[in-house]
């Protein structure tokens, strides 16, 4: 049986409190493993950090956006002080999109500063001694909207094609440094955030199959990880082709409602 390329003890997800991160918190949870857990609701995160516990996780959570750059830094280096962070998990973001009226500017910056500032506020400041011991690996949450941008929800496909473009070039940047890092471009879970979708939502998956899925991927060290393939092939085939014969098509999507909680 071939084993699996990288097994982490001391992991930080973010996003933790509800949906896919508190799937991969779950998942991840068991006798030995270090957990560092955040996001910005604090009883829900207390939650996630109980079940873990009862799976015998060490664990540890703090309650903290990530926009916020500076608490994001100390609690990073304080979890690295602990043990050394093997794996970090960038999955915090929000989503919104176009119903009920369109974007708003504000929406639009909202979007951008948790789903692309938040993702360089996590994976940023460890990065130095990550290299220096030559040993880590890097999650970063982007989604099959990344591969194609949706018209009903310009700026959140925007900023999943961003940190889907910053973590494939990272990739080659740090793997000379033994660095890891995947992008992984996930359908539709049902979680939170999909649950306002009044739509239909082809392929729509439990977060806990998407995490062990995710997991199965970061543990073979796979640069992106995307799925379901029945959805994620034909988008990635669309997206190779002119948006001349592709516009009409995405023009008749559903929008997704303009809200970010």
């Amino acid at each position: 049986m071939k084993m699996p390329y990288f097994s982490p003890v001391s992991i930080v997800i973010t996003g933790a409190s509800s949906g896919l991160g508190a799937a991969l918190a779950e998942h991840y949870a068991a006798p030995g493993v270090i957990l560092h857990l955040q996001g910005r609701n604090l009883d829900r995160l207390q939650q996630v950090a109980a079940r873990c516990r009862q799976k015998s996780a060490q664990v540890y959570f703090r309650a903290l956006d990530v926009t916020d750059r500076e608490a994001m830094q100390a609690w990073l280096i304080a979890a690295d002080a602990i043990a050394p962070v093997d794996l970090i998990i960038a999955n915090a973001g929000i989503s919104a999109g176009t119903g009920g009226g369109g974007e708003t500017a504000e929406q639009v910056q909202r979007i951008f500063a948790t789903n692309i500032d938040g993702v360089v506020s996590t994976v940023q400041p460890l990065l130095p001694t990550m290299t220096a011991r030559k040993r880590g690996q890097i999650a970063i949450m982007s989604s099959l909207a990344g591969i194609r941008a949706l018209p009903g929800c310009p700026a959140y496909s925007a900023s999943k094609a961003c940190v889907r473009y910053y973590g494939e070039a990272l990739r080659g940047q740090l793997a000379a440094s033994n660095v890891h890092v995947s992008v992984v471009c996930p359908g539709y879970i049902n979680t939170p955030m999909t649950k306002v979708n009044d739509f239909p939502m082809p392929f729509l998956m439990s977060p806990e199959k998407a995490a062990a899925i995710i997991a199965r991927g970061l543990a073979k060290n796979k640069g992106r990880i995307a799925f379901p393939l029945p959805l994620y092939l034909p988008l990635w085939w669309i997206s190779c082709l002119s948006p001349i014969l592709t516009d009409a098509i995405f023009s008749r999507l559903p929008a997704k409602r303009n809200q970010t909680d």
